[in-house]
């Protein structure tokens, strides 16, 4: 297909939870879809810690399919203290299975989804692949993720980062619980321990100028849990990936007369506490979807509709969690985190529900990657 030029009602860029959910919500409402993807294959490499609320299963049929076991409850550590346990029903999944399956449903719905298909430029003339593919539509989704080319096109770009690192480690007791690790060592960023089964996700964020303490400070994190006879010492697979952590960008735009819409990571819709973001992916993907659909149908006020939805269903969750996040870097950087203010930071705690907001500035380098 080198040199062709490819034409449809919506290209999706990125098949992951919130692009195959795009993908798949605008062919149900009659749009011809082509989405595009440079991986080779559907959710592989995971970058996730994999945990997924209960509240999914209205989005995504048959989610308890998917599962590798349930959640009860969210422990949290505190400087090495705790733990304090909350309700958080949930699931472990099979990520990488998880993203197969959406984009099995999106195919089914009529989605013309390729992999391998690496995009080389997105401007005013459409989508060119690296091959030389050139694919022409009316409206761009952009699912990209945290770097995203489609965002970047429109002037949205993700410059607030979370660095993550993620080990897969033995359990050698099972557990129910996600285990959330605060600590002054680990700013803007926490630890987690996230049981799979008989395995564990082991991991930890940080700030980026804190970035090259990740793998000494997963380090640490896993000898002790280690000692406790907690998990066993081998490690059966390393990740690690780039979080948006500023809260959600501009989530529409125009490149001459096209519209173009992001969803998920590419418009910051992940947690900047949490790191939770697979739910809003999926449920943004839906709504770019539909929206498309909507815009390729007629409504000119499609793209402004699923703008003032999203910050109406998402904004001030996600600006509290980028302030709480600012407030914690400043407090790290200052020397003055204690648990106070990791608490403060952190979703389990009333104070970060309660207290007022502090009117810190972020340097404009953190969450920059070098």
């Amino acid at each position: 297909m080198t040199g062709a030029t490819l034409t449809c009602d919506v290209v999706v860029i990125g098949l992951g939870p919130a692009g195959a959910s795009a993908a798949r919500a605008a062919a149900k409402a009659g749009a011809r879809v082509i989405g595009l993807d440079k991986r080779v294959r559907p959710g592989e490499p995971v970058q996730c810690a994999e945990f997924v609320p209960l509240s999914l299963s209205s989005e995504v049929d048959r989610l308890a399919d998917l599962a590798v076991q349930p959640i009860e409850a969210m422990a949290t550590f505190t400087e090495g203290d705790g733990p304090r346990r909350d309700p958080l029903p949930g699931w472990i999944v099979d990520r990488a299975r998880f993203d197969r399956t959406l984009v099995e449903r999106a195919a089914a719905a009529g989605v013309d989804c390729r992999f391998a298909a690496p995009v080389g430029t997105v401007d005013v003339d459409g989508v060119s692949l690296s091959d030389g593919t050139r694919v022409v539509a009316p409206v761009i989704v952009g699912a990209d993720g945290p770097r995203s080319a489609v965002g970047r096109a429109i002037g949205s770009v993700n410059r607030i980062l979370s660095h993550t690192r993620q080990i897969t480690v033995p359990l050698l007791v099972p557990h129910l619980a996600t285990d959330i690790f605060l600590s002054k060592t680990m700013p803007g960023g926490y630890g987690w321990l996230f049981p799979k089964g008989g395995v564990a996700n082991l991991g930890l964020g940080v700030d980026a100028p804190a970035r090259g303490f990740l793998r000494v400070l997963l380090e640490g994190l896993r000898a002790g849990l280690v000692r406790e006879g907690r998990i066993g010492w081998d490690v059966l697979a390393t990740t690690g990936g780039l979080i948006p952590a500023g809260g959600l960008l501009p989530p529409v735009g125009r490149l001459g007369t096209r519209d173009v819409l992001l969803a998920g990571d590419a418009c910051g819709l992940t947690n900047p506490v949490t790191g939770a973001g697979i739910a809003s992916a999926v449920i943004s993907g839906r709504m770019a979807g539909e929206a498309a659909a909507a815009r390729i149908a007629g409504d000119a006020s499609a793209p402004a509709d699923y703008a003032d939805e999203l910050s109406d269903l998402f904004g001030s969750a996600l600006a509290r969690a980028a302030r709480r996040r600012a407030e914690l870097v400043a407090a790290c950087a200052a020397n003055r985190a204690g648990p106070a203010e990791l608490e403060r930071a952190w979703i389990a705690f009333e104070d970060y529900w309660t207290a007022p907001l502090d009117d810190v500035e972020e340097p404009t380098t953190s969450g920059v990657a070098a």
